[in-house]
């Protein structure tokens, strides 16, 4: 008699937050002279800009990051045909593993395949050989069924929604709303795959970045707009829901709950799957078609709702 057996594991691994965050010692290529000599003088005018772009896969399946390279954060001018050399090190390693090197195209980016890797978090770092400059990204291989808790940014953790009005400039500087960092950090103590999902276009995340790390909130995994170069998305609504999509039905998250401020984060989210009762909203949203309404700041949600929140379905 044929089995129908669940190949899900009876207990889905939780983040592995702690190993990624806290590499060993890094020693990395020697410097080496770039290639075009433009590109002396562009590294020499101004600072790098670079960032590269998380990754988030399901248990068994091939990963691949991007990493973009420019340089001055107004500018954005692109560093064309240098060669980048990229090293991981996460969960069950014991030190960093030399990945390969890969030589950047006319937009200033590299494709990186990263294998199939265990179940865990890893961080990737691509260093420039022209002048050691460096950036960093996340890999998470998850088993399908992890929890996870998405979060907007702008207009959502902080107070000014720099989305609506396209002002990248006080992005790193921006006021947190009261008690977000500590709604976000309760969520990753409890075990949950926290996930920022933002319209920011994919040349503010440096900035988006810091400021995660300006407010002590663990800064994976952090996805931004990486299809053009304009202030946002042509249709934010419609990047929101693909990803959500994406995250639910190819990397198999279960999104327990979704905070956003928009109309557009509560047609995504719902469109994307996610219920109406799971989906909190902030601002002058609050509590708009059928969402859950977070009023002021966030003193009372963490109280009254994330702290009785149980510890997510995962073993450690």
């Amino acid at each position: 008699m044929a089995c129908a057996c669940s190949t899900l594991p009876a207990v889905a691994a939780c983040p592995d937050y702690t190993t990624a965050a806290n590499p060993p010692a890094f020693s990395g290529p020697a410097k080496k002279t770039f290639a075009k000599f433009g590109n002396t003088i562009l590294a020499g005018l101004y600072k790098p800009w670079h960032m590269a772009h998380d990754t988030i896969v399901k248990a068994g399946t091939a990963a691949t990051m991007s990493g973009k390279f420019d340089y001055d954060a107004v500018l954005h001018k692109d560093l064309e045909g240098e060669r980048v050399h990229a090293y991981l090190y996460g969960t069950g390693m014991s030190g960093w593993q030399y990945v390969g090197n890969y030589v950047t195209d006319s937009d200033g980016k590299v494709n990186v395949p990263l294998g199939v890797r265990p179940v865990g978090d890893y961080v990737v770092r691509f260093v420039v050989e022209g002048d050691l400059s460096s950036t960093t990204g996340y890999l998470s291989v998850v088993d399908p069924g992890r929890d996870a808790v998405l979060f907007d940014i702008d207009g959502t953790l902080t107070i000014n929604d720099f989305e609506a009005y396209a002002d990248y400039v006080g992005v790193k500087t921006a006021t947190a709303y009261y008690y977000a960092p500590q709604v976000v950090n309760a969520y990753r103590e409890k075990g949950y795959q926290v996930i920022f999902l933002t319209a920011r276009p994919y040349w503010v995340t440096k900035a988006g970045l810091e400021w995660l790390d300006i407010q002590k909130v663990g800064r994976w995994h952090y996805h931004s707009n990486p299809y053009g170069d304009g202030p946002i998305p042509p249709d934010t609504q419609k990047f929101k829901t693909d990803y959500v999509r994406h995250l639910r039905n190819v990397v198999g998250l279960n999104i327990v709950r979704a905070y956003g401020n928009a109309t557009t984060d509560i047609a995504a989210y719902a469109d994307g799957g996610i219920a109406k009762a799971n989906t909190y909203i902030i601002g002058p949203n609050a509590g708009a078609s059928g969402t859950q309404p977070i009023h002021g700041e966030y003193g009372s949600h963490y109280s009254f709702v994330v702290t009785p929140t149980p510890v997510a379905s995962c073993k450690r």
